[in-house]
């Protein structure tokens, strides 16, 4: 049980599918992080409950916009650095973040109040999806200037033992897409080479987050 290297396992048979639990992290057999996502929003509004009384008390506004980000957002975004977001992935992260600012000021689902409004209240815009994007920029511009095993599993490298074969349809959204670089991984391993103007590079981009399914 102390060992680091201990791994929980359990196992739900459904359908043939399996999903293990390692060190904290979710992993289903499809690779998607769907079942992650969603179990870490559920832990953050669970640990969001039991301060409750905290966060929608009468202090100052902004006092409890950093406790939110601080201790709820931590909780949610453990691990985001590895995420693939699809379509679907970015609609609960964004709805988990209107929920954090509409339970922070008691503003019920029946009270038929517009995100925008309630975003205008708490002078906030949408930013969770550019926080995760920031996270994983940093992450992989860190492991693209090393000579690591893991940026070989990135660059594809390391060949597995399972045959691969050509799905149908669209192409299935890789790691570094999120990125939004077009001109290809070789550009980006040479712009990671900055620290930097490779930091400075994602926090001018606070633009709005475009939703692609893949």
């Amino acid at each position: 049980m102390t060992n680091a290297l201990y791994i929980n396992v359990v196992i739900t048979v459904k359908l043939d599918n399996f999903t293990f639990i390692y060190i904290c992290y979710l992993l289903t057999d499809d690779g998607r992080c769907t079942c992650e996502i969603k179990s870490r929003i559920a832990m953050a509004k669970a640990a969001f409950s039991k301060k409750k009384n905290l966060f929608t008390s009468k202090l100052d506004l902004n006092l409890r916009k950093k406790l939110v980000k601080c201790y709820i957002w931590s909780i949610a975004l453990y691990g985001a650095e590895t995420w693939t977001l699809r379509a679907v992935d970015q609609k609960h992260l964004e709805s988990f973040e209107m929920w954090c600012w509409r339970r922070m000021e008691k503003i019920s689902w029946t009270d038929y109040v517009r995100n925008e409004e309630v975003l205008i209240r708490v002078s906030e815009q949408r930013n969770i999806l550019h926080e995760i994007r920031k996270r994983k920029a940093n992450w992989i511009g860190h492991v693209l200037r090393r000579n690591c095993l893991l940026k070989e599993a990135i660059e594809g490298k390391i060949d597995g033992r399972i045959e691969v074969t050509r799905r149908r349809g669209r192409r299935r959204k890789k790691m570094l897409d999120d990125l939004g670089d077009r001109r290809g991984y070789c550009h980006l391993k040479e712009k990671a080479l900055d620290r930097i103007n490779w930091r400075n590079c994602f926090e001018r981009d606070c633009g709005p987050v475009v939703l692609t399914d893949y």
